[in-house]
């Protein structure tokens, strides 16, 4: 019976053991196990000694021990492979845009075979280029904003898309008569000239009448009409704008009579313009009452004057004389623009060649008549003293 119940001991210490080493976690520092051994004598009621199996038990110590060593780095876990995405389903072609009729056109321009948007680009386009104008030998460039042009492109490419093949299609454009006329006065001030008038001088003792120039002027009505004309035609070139000229008021065919008198020889010339027309002999002031030199005009002509006596002391105490055959005057005087001076005829003739009168230009009486016809108020005397 005791036998039996060792042996159970022992089974059980055995199986405590394996219970153990079973909770010791992997890689734990284990201490060896104790092993104690004991021997136990019975002695039963007879008297006999009887020797006992020892049982040796095993205790098992567990320690646990922190690793010494660093821990491996935890494997990267692997990408996840990407889902393919499913492919989108092919849109349908759209279909190609309707063509204009072959051989239409709008404005002038070709617009067949197009697409209504290209053939809308092409016309604004064409449209908005500049216009080329003449003026004169100039060359000058508008575009038609500034006239405050603006077509209906659109409207007109509607049409053309129902149009028979062929058809020639008018660019409807809407303008600004104000906006064209204040470019066409902006023109006129950069091309207006004016006309220049001929002018008389003296050259070697003869009158020389200089050539002047005629004038010139935008005619602005004409310009008008050809700005509007070009920009409803759609044309860009070939747009003269005219000029008028302006004649001159005076030039060498129209210049008149021009009077010089050489007072050192008492002659005086008459000339057309610059031509010689006639010479007269005259009689030219004293020594003490010279003839004034220089340029002076004609401002007065009297028939039958009479003569009034100057404020002169040759003249002191004299009456005036009325018309008639004893008149100093004769019966013509000319009046310079000189003080007291002027061409007239006399009934001395024997004076006439010589310095013989008071400053006054003295001719025969039928010359002075004559001369009188053939000059104006403003004819221009040159007084000289050759």
């Amino acid at each position: 019976m005791r036998r039996a119940l060792a042996i159970a001991v022992a089974a059980l210490a055995l199986a405590g053991a394996g219970v153990l080493a079973a909770l010791v976690p992997a890689g734990s520092a284990q201490s060896p196990p104790t092993t104690t051994e004991t021997t136990s004598s019975t002695t039963d009621t007879a008297g006999s000694t009887a020797t006992t199996t020892t049982t040796t038990e095993t205790t098992a110590t567990t320690t646990t021990t922190a690793p010494t060593t660093t821990a491996a780095k935890p494997k990267p876990k692997p990408k996840p492979r990407p889902v393919a995405k499913p492919k989108p389903k092919p849109k349908p072609k759209p279909k190609p845009p309707a063509l204009l009729p072959n051989g239409v056109t709008i404005g002038g321009i070709h617009v067949g075979g197009l697409s209504a948007e290209a053939a809308y680009a092409v016309v604004r386009a064409a449209f908005r280029s500049p216009l080329i104008l003449a003026v004169g030998g100039h060359r000058e460039t508008v575009s038609p904003a500034k006239l405050g042009a603006v077509a209906y492109a659109k409207a007109a490419v509607a049409r053309a898309g129902k149009a028979r093949p062929g058809t020639t299609l008018e660019l409807v454009v809407n303008v600004h008569g104000s906006a064209v006329k204040a470019f066409t006065d902006e023109l006129g001030g950069r091309y207006d000239r004016t006309a220049v008038d001929s002018k008389l001088l003296l050259r070697d003792q003869k009158p020389f009448v200089t050539k002047g120039a005629p004038g010139k002027r935008l005619d602005r009505r004409a310009a008008v009409a050809a700005i509007l004309r070009a920009l409803r035609e759609n044309r860009r070139t070939g747009i003269a704008l005219p000029l008028v000229d302006i004649p001159q008021e005076v030039d060498r065919s129209n210049f008149g009579p021009v009077v010089v008198i050489h007072r050192g020889t008492n002659h005086l010339y008459l000339y057309r313009g610059m031509k010689p027309w006639r010479i007269f002999t005259v009689a030219t002031g004293q020594a003490i009452y010279p003839t004034p030199l220089g340029r002076f005009d004609i401002v007065v002509k009297w028939e039958n004057p009479w003569w009034y006596p100057p404020n002169s002391p040759w003249a002191k105490g004299a009456k005036p004389i009325p018309p008639g055959p004893g008149n100093p005057l004769g019966t013509r005087w000319m009046g310079l623009s000189s003080p007291g001076v002027g061409i007239h005829g006399t009934p001395d003739p024997a004076s006439l060649g010589y310095s013989a009168s008071h400053g006054c230009i003295r001719m025969a009486i039928p010359q002075a008549e004559w001369l009188f016809d053939h000059v104006e108020i403003g004819t221009p005397v040159y007084i000289i003293p050759v």
